[in-house]
């Protein structure tokens, strides 16, 4: 009869090996699933990331406008770039405004005050959302 118990048990005990799905920590919820791999609800987009990073970080430089008349512009020895030039929107590759994105100005000839972006590596949805941003400056 012992023995029936131990099977009883092991049977028991092998029944689902499975981890816990991942929890929010709220007791109750759901558990999380879906397309962006458990990414919580509210998770932002690239494109609102993007947009977060440009009116925080690089509009202080570019401006709000593009037009490279931030608040620190007046002040740096040279000036930012201008997105809403066309001829210079014309004569630049998507693959090298992210590149000076992502390595900075020193590290492709241009000016050493435009930072270096590395993280942006991991995150081409951001780098893809900061391109549209560049881009539709252009256009307007």
């Amino acid at each position: 009869m012992r023995w029936l118990l131990a099977l009883a048990f092991v049977a028991a005990c092998g029944k689902n090996n499975d981890p816990p799905p991942p929890s929010s920590g709220v007791p109750g919820a759901k558990p999380e699933s879906g397309p962006h791999g458990g990414q919580p609800t509210g998770a932002k987009s690239g494109d609102e990331r993007a947009r977060a990073m440009f009116e925080t970080i690089c509009a202080t430089c570019h401006g709000n406008t593009g037009q490279g008349n931030g608040p620190a512009a007046e002040s740096l020895p040279t000036k930012p770039r201008n997105y809403t030039d066309a001829a210079w929107q014309a004569g630049v590759t998507d693959a090298q405004i992210k590149d000076i994105i992502v390595h900075g100005g020193q590290a492709v000839g241009k000016s050493p005050l435009m930072p270096a972006n590395p993280e942006l590596e991991k995150d081409p949805e951001k780098l893809d959302g900061l391109l549209k941003i560049i881009r539709a400056f252009g256009k307007k």
